[in-house]
């Protein structure tokens, strides 16, 4: 009988240890500003713009992808990725990455890109003739 308190018990704390530790990862914030992501030790989610002069690279023996952001104030930062280019990244007009920032580069654990909606010139195109 006491063994059975025991071991509900140890599983009452195994789960909720995960359930915090679930609740912290989730906790990420959005931020479009680089220079408090490179203030910050938490991961974040930085929005910005893929800086196409500055193109990008791809470490095949590495598995590395690298390439340079920046935000709405004009300030850049490197991301490197470890995986694939995203198959729309060339076409993104937007770009997400999840990590941190650590000694000078946002090490991305992962990649979202905004692509130019195909709806967006038939819904330009009917609001100007509205007007």
């Amino acid at each position: 009988m006491k063994n059975k308190y025991i071991i509900g018990g140890f599983i009452i704390l195994v789960f909720m240890g995960i359930m915090g530790y679930l609740f912290t990862q989730t906790n990420i914030s959005y931020e479009e500003n680089f220079s408090l992501i490179k203030k910050t030790d938490k991961t974040v989610k930085a929005t910005g713009e893929w800086v196409r002069e500055k193109s990008y690279k791809m470490d095949t023996q590495k598995n590395l992808f690298s390439f340079y952001i920046k935000d709405a104030y004009g300030a850049e930062m490197k991301v490197v990725y470890k995986g694939t280019i995203p198959n729309n990244f060339e076409s993104a007009t937007s770009v997400v990455v999840t990590g941190k920032y650590k000694n000078g580069i946002f090490m991305a654990k992962d990649i979202l890109t905004k692509c130019p909606s195909k709806y967006e010139d038939s819904y330009n195109a009917q609001s100007t003739k509205k007007s």
